[in-house]
Parts: C-alpha cells; structure tokens; sequence
C-alpha cells in the first residue's frame, strides 16, 4: 500500500463525528478542534442552551455543526442519537466518548443513587454509545475512529475520596484495549487519552473543594485544553491508522512524583 510522504493530515473533511459532554471543559474544545479540522460535526450534551452558542460559533467560523440533546445516562437516548445525526450530517464515523462525571466521595459514603450514575455516566453510557457507532460502520463497510476520554485516575487513586471514578476510567482504559481488538479487523480504530489535571467546569468545583493542588506538581500549574489538541488530532489522523487500544497519557508530569 502506498503511503504520501509525510504520512499525516489534520484534514477531516468529509468525516462526521459525534462529541459528548460537548456543552463545556474538554468537549467544547474537541468539538471545535474537529470542526474546524473540516469535520461536521454533532455536538451532543444535556444543555443544550450552551452547546447553541457553541455551534454558532463555529458556523461563525466556517464550520458545520448540529447540537444535539443527549443524557448519557439514558440508554434509549444513547441507541437514537447516530440515526439522529446520521440523517442531520450524515453517517458518524468519528465517535469522541469525552461525556463524565465525578463523584468525590468515599466508597462507603456513596448513594445507591449516586453509584449507579457514576457507573452509566463513566461506563456504561460510552460503551453502549460506542457499540452502536461501531454497529453502523459495520452495516456500513466503513473505517472509523473512536476516542474515550479516560483519565490518569484510572491509573492511580490516593484514597481521598473519588474511588469509584477511578474505577469507572480504569474500565474506560480497558474498554478501549479490548473493543480495539474486536473491532480491528473492521477497522475501527479505538484508542483513549488519559488525561491529568486539566483545566475546566469540572476542574472548577474540585479545585473550589480541596483548594490548590498545582503546588506539588513538577510544573505548578493546571494544563489546558488546547494541550491536548495534538493528541487528539493524532488518533484521528491517517497516521495514526495502525493504532489502535492504545492510551496516551496527558500529565505534564503531575504523576511522576
């Protein structure tokens, strides 16, 4: 097979991708970044007031995009939204799984109520989400790419609170690793990003309940989004068309320590 020389673009047009947890932090940024890399795309959250502004913003700049409600917690939502975007778009081969939550509290001190949101929100809605992107690709004969946003959580946990999304990103991690192998031989592409402390909504309330922790970082500070646009890129690139159940980890060192 003939490869151009180099073999890397951050051309995306003609593809469509879908986004959750578009409506702000880290999906607002990937929703951007895809479109104005020339995909349309499908910006999917529960406000759906914020992810308005979003589009607009990007036609303003050239791009296409569509905004669309979505509680990844809600199966029946999850299983409607690719026709949805499919008949708005077209057909979906770029699938972003950025949609989570924390949960910032110990194990023992956890609702019922609130385990079973951190397990749909973290887990159980990306894979069902990302089943039913892969699912239409097959029926389709097309290659696609899917990008599940984990976190360097998964890898690690000082038991200060926040247990169980340490073990929904863990399962994140390998969801990845073995949908990747399922789907190879439909040429799926499914890899993660692990990211560390970043900047965003998120971020916000955590910082406003323990205080600062950039202070015993090997560079004290918060990265941002934009940092993370590279990597991003990468996974969805023609480069990257031999990898796959790979995760990069995104943590300016934070745990190196």
């Amino acid at each position: 097979m003939p490869y151009s020389l180099p073999n890397v673009s951050n051309d995306l047009s003609g593809h469509t991708a879908i986004v959750t947890g578009a409506s702000s932090g880290l999906g607002l940024r990937f929703a951007e970044v895809i479109a104005a890399s020339g995909a349309k795309v499908a910006l999917a959250a529960r406000r759906v007031d914020r992810l308005e502004k979003t589009v607009e913003e990007i036609k303003a700049r050239g791009g296409t995009a569509q905004a669309f409600a979505l509680d990844v917690a809600d199966a029946q939502q999850l299983k409607a939204i690719v026709p949805k975007v499919e008949a708005a778009l077209g057909p979906v081969d770029i699938l972003i799984n950025n949609a989570g939550i924390p949960d910032a509290q110990r194990a023992t001190k956890m609702s019922l109520e609130l385990i079973d949101q951190v397990f749909d929100v973290n887990l159980r809605g990306p894979y069902i989400l990302a089943c039913e992107v892969a699912r239409r690709l097959m029926e389709l004969k097309k290659p696609g790419r899917i990008v599940n946003i984990a976190s360097m959580a998964a890898y690690g946990y000082n038991g200060g609170g926040a247990a169980l999304y340490s073990i929904t990103k863990a399962g994140v991690v390998r969801m990845t690793e073995a949908l990747a192998v399922e789907w190879a031989r439909f040429h799926i592409n499914v890899n993660g990003i692990a990211p560390g402390a970043f900047s965003s909504e998120m971020m916000d309330g955590m910082l406003a309940r323990i205080g600062d922790i950039t202070k015993g970082f090997p560079r004290p500070r918060l990265c941002e989004p934009a940092q993370m646009d590279s990597t991003l890129l990468y996974f969805l690139s023609p480069a990257s068309e031999a990898v796959t159940g790979t995760i990069i980890k995104i943590d300016d060192g934070q745990s190196q320590r």
